[in-house]
């Protein structure tokens, strides 16, 4: 699969980003090894803590449909900003548990793309394992 058709699926989820507060749209989207697509936009609140960032919103989508981290190929994650969106600190803790760490993570602005994986993302995160 290429990055480019993964990446439209991405700003075309970006369309749906809620923002009022930040004015920062965020599209995301994962794509699984069955051809499947599932998209995330950031979703803001008032209450700044109960917003939703759009990688997490499109993992959770794919999970949410019994899809897991071994299902899914690819996660494209797009923003209208001057520079590249690397996603936040939650978000890379929830994404370090719910995608392998070498997912390909396909990162745009639309000027400029960046290909990562969890691994170089977060390279000595805290997961499941720790608990044991």
């Amino acid at each position: 699969m290429e990055d480019k058709v993964i990446l439209e699926h991405a700003f075309k989820a970006m369309e749906n980003a809620y923002a009022p507060y930040s004015n920062y749209h965020v599209g995301a989207c994962i794509a699984t090894r069955d051809g499947n697509y599932f998209y995330g936009a950031n979703i803001e609140n008032a209450s700044y803590g109960a917003t939703n960032c759009g990688e997490r919103s499109a993992v959770f989508a794919a999970y949410s449909n019994g899809y897991r981290r071994d299902d899914i190929e690819k996660l494209a994650i797009v923003s209208d900003g001057d520079t590249i969106a690397t996603p936040c600190g939650i978000c890379r803790q929830v994404l370090s548990e719910l995608l392998k760490p070498d997912t390909p993570i396909i990162l745009s602005n639309g000027k400029q793309t960046m290909v990562t994986n969890m691994r170089e993302l977060l390279p000595y995160s805290f997961g499941p394992e720790d608990l044991k």
